[in-house]
C-alpha cells in the first residue's frame, strides 16, 4: 500500500533532496555499465541491485545528516514499450521490472525509516523517444494512450506518485498527466529546455506549462526543470503565476548543449561549489521552490552543496 499518494509531503513546502545523476554517475564514476542509460536493467543481478542501494543510501543519508525531506526515485525512465526493442524484452518482463523496481526503492525507505522527515517514493517515467530531441510530436489522446500502459502497472504499487521526467514537449506532457490522473496518481512534470530557456520543441517553458494546465485542468501537483544547466532558463523564470507553478530543480551539471552531451564521451562535472551558489540564486528569485537534486554530470558531491545553498 502506498504511504503518500493521498497526501504529498512535500506539498508542504519543507524542503526535499533528491539523487543526481544516476546513470552518469554509475557510467563515470563507478565504471558500471548500463545497457541503453536504462538504470532498471540494473536490477537483474546482484552487484547491479548493490550498486543502485549504495548510489540511493549516500544521498538517504545527506537527507538525514540535513534534516530533510527526500525524494525517492525509481529506475524505470525507460522501462515502457517504446525502448522494449531497444532492450531485447517483452512487455511482461517491463511490466515486472517498474514492479521490481518499485519493491527495491521500497525496500530502502524502510532501512531509512528512522529519518525525520518523509521519504516519497517516486515512479519516474521518460517520453516516448529521446528525451534530448522529440522523434514526433504526440498529441494529447496518443500520449495518454500510450503512458496508461506503464502507470496502470506502477498504479498496482504502493510507489506514492509518477513523475514525467525529461519531458520535451506540452502535449505528451499533458497526456501523461490525464493517464496519472485516470489512475488515481498525483503526477508531476519535469520539463527539459535548450540553452535557450526552450524546450527541445521549441517551445517557451512558459507555454508548455500553461498548456498542460490548460488541457488536464491543473491535473499536474507540480511542475520541475531537469536536464539543463540554471544558466540555460534562469533567464526565463520571474514570480508570474507559471513559474508559481514549478517546485523543484533537478539540473545538469554542465553547461554543455543536449546535442554536445550526447556525443560527448567523457564527464562534465562542472563545479559542485558553483553550482550549489547556482540553485541559491534561482531560490531567491522563487522562494518557493523547495524539492532540490541534480541530473547530468551531478553526483553526492553537487547535491550536498546544493543542501548547504538552500538551507
Amino acid at each position: 500500500m502506498s504511504k503518500y499518494r493521498s497526501d504529498l509531503p512535500q506539498l508542504n513546502g519543507n524542503v526535499y533532496l533528491a539523487d543526481g545523476g544516476l546513470e552518469t554517475d554509475l557510467i563515470f564514476n563507478h565504471g558500471i555499465e548500463i545497457p541503453e542509460f536504462a538504470a532498471h536493467t540494473l536490477l537483474n543481478d546482484e552487484a547491479g541491485r548493490r550498486a543502485l542501494a549504495e548510489y540511493f543510501r549516500r544521498f538517504l543519508r545527506l537527507a538525514q545528516t540535513f534534516e530533510t525531506g527526500f525524494v525517492l526515485d525509481t529506475q524505470t525512465w525507460k522501462a515502457h514499450v517504446h525502448w522494449a526493442s531497444d532492450l531485447g524484452v517483452s512487455e511482461e518482463e517491463l511490466r515486472k521490472a517498474n514492479e521490481d523496481s518499485v519493491a527495491f526503492v521500497s525496500s530502502l525507505r524502510d532501512e531509512f525509516h528512522t529519518n525525520s522527515q518523509p521519504i516519497v517514493l517516486s515512479a519516474i517515467v521518460g517520453p516516448r523517444g529521446d528525451g534530448y530531441a522529440p522523434e514526433s510530436l504526440l498529441e494529447t489522446e496518443e500520449a495518454e494512450e500510450y503512458h496508461s500502459r506503464q502507470l496502470g502497472w506502477l498504479a498496482q504499487t504502493e510507489v506514492d506518485m509518477v513523475a514525467g521526467v525529461t519531458f520535451n514537449q506540452a502535449y505528451e506532457a499533458a497526456g501523461f498527466v490525464r493517464a496519472a490522473n485516470a489512475s488515481d496518481l498525483p503526477a508531476v512534470i519535469s520539463f527539459t529546455t535548450e540553452t535557450d530557456g526552450r524546450l527541445p520543441s521549441g517551445q517557451p517553458l512558459q507555454e508548455a506549462i500553461e498548456t498542460v494546465d490548460e488541457l488536464t485542468d491543473r491535473g499536474a501537483e507540480y511542475f520541475m526543470v531537469n536536464c539543463a544547466h540554471p544558466d540555460h532558463f534562469f533567464h526565463v523564470l520571474d514570480d508570474a503565476g507559471w513559474c508559481r507553478r514549478i517546485r523543484g530543480l533537478r539540473c545538469n551539471a554542465s553547461r554543455r548543449s543536449h546535442a554536445e552531451l550526447d556525443s560527448c564521451d567523457t564527464l562534465d562535472a562542472g563545479d559542485p561549489v558553483e553550482l550549489g551558489n547556482l540553485y541559491r540564486s534561482i531560490l531567491q528569485r522563487m522562494p518557493w521552490l523547495n524539492i532540490f537534486g541534480g541530473c547530468c554530470g551531478s553526483d553526492l558531491r553537487h547535491v550536498t552543496q546544493i543542501a548547504r545553498a538552500v538551507l
